[in-house]
């Protein structure tokens, strides 16, 4: 962890969280330029060991993010916004963040399907997926998507945000 990327990293995850509540959107004009300053910053503090380092950080953001973009149960802010925090934090920190902002997500879900009163319907959906995956496989669902205008969106930079923020306090 570089503790030079605590303020920073908490200072743009605030305002990710604010933008994405109100707009349902994280924009590009906070996650790209935060991502570029992460490789930079950390590859010239660290030189190129400190560069290859942070584009891992990116890396295991895109891999992880990348999968749930492609099944449509994360937008792509969210993925950007990780691929940031993954420059900032490397990915041995942001493995933990990811654990941590997954189990943050679920929590944040199930509350915000209780104050939507939509929890069972989420649930229903959920073990839907579950057991349709052998017959779809590893593809995303037809009806249970992102994309789906009647499908309840939630807005995941709160999540993103807290299990950052454990993984620096741990």
């Amino acid at each position: 962890m570089h503790s030079f990327a605590w303020w920073p990293t908490l200072v743009m995850l605030l305002v990710a969280a604010v933008i994405d509540i109100r707009s349902q959107r994280i924009p590009n004009w906070l996650s790209l330029p935060f991502l570029g300053a992460g490789v930079a910053a950390v590859g010239y503090r660290e030189g190129v060991g400190g560069l290859v380092w942070s584009l891992g950080g990116v890396g295991l953001a895109v891999v992880v993010a990348g999968v749930l973009c492609y099944l449509r149960g994360m937008g792509m802010g969210d993925l950007k916004l990780l691929a940031a925090v993954g420059a900032w934090i490397g990915p041995g920190q942001l493995f933990i963040a990811l654990v941590a902002t997954g189990i943050a997500g679920g929590l944040l879900a199930a509350a915000y399907a209780l104050w939507h009163r939509s929890l069972g319907r989420s649930l229903a959906n959920a073990a839907k997926l579950i057991a349709e995956l052998p017959e779809r496989g590893f593809r995303p669902h037809r009806t249970i998507a992102l994309d789906n205008v009647m499908a309840l969106k939630m807005p995941y930079a709160p999540a993103i945000a807290i299990g950052t923020i454990y993984s620096f306090l741990r």
